[in-house]
C-alpha cells in the first residue's frame, strides 16, 4: 500500500461543525500568508510582520484541533513555509551588502515561491485535498 493510501485510509473524519471551524481558521491563516506574502513580492507595499505572527500563531494554536485529519497538513503546510522562508531570507540577506541588486533578486526569488506555497496550499484546501507532508 502506498504512503498517500495509508494516510488518507488512517485520516480522522471530523464533525460537520469541526470541519468549517477549522476551514475557516485555514482561511484566516491563508488569509493573512498571502497579505504579507503579497507584499513582500510587490515593492513598497509592506505588510506588518505583526500580520504574519498573528498567522503563525492561529496556526500554532489550532494545528491540534486537526491532528490526524485532511486539515492538519495545512497547518504544518503554513508554518513549513513560514520556517523556510525565513531561513533563505535570512541565508540571503548577505547579498544586499555586496550589492542592492543581488540581494533584491534573492528577496523577490524567496518572496515569489512564499506566494506560490500559500496559492498552492490555499488552492489545495478549498479543493478539500491535504497537502504533502
Amino acid at each position: 500500500m502506498t504512503e498517500a493510501k495509508e494516510s488518507v485510509e488512517n485520516a480522522v473524519v471530523l464533525d460537520g461543525a469541526r470541519e468549517r471551524s477549522l476551514h475557516t481558521v485555514g482561511v484566516l491563516s491563508y488569509l493573512l500568508h498571502a497579505v504579507v506574502a503579497v507584499g513582500a513580492v510587490l515593492p513598497g507595499v509592506q505588510a506588518s510582520v505583526f500580520l504574519l505572527l498573528v498567522a503563525v500563531l492561529i496556526d500554532l494554536i489550532k494545528r491540534d484541533e486537526a491532528k490526524g485529519s485532511w486539515q492538519a497538513s495545512h497547518f504544518s503546510w503554513r508554518l513549513r513555509s513560514v520556517r523556510w522562508a525565513g531561513v533563505l531570507y535570512a541565508l540571503t540577506s548577505p547579498l544586499f551588502l555586496l550589492l542592492f541588486v543581488p540581494g533584491w533578486i534573492a528577496w523577490a526569488l524567496v518572496s515569489i515561491w512564499f506566494l506560490y506555497r500559500i496559492v498552492r496550499g490555499w488552492t489545495a484546501m478549498n479543493g478539500g485535498r491535504a497537502m504533502p507532508t
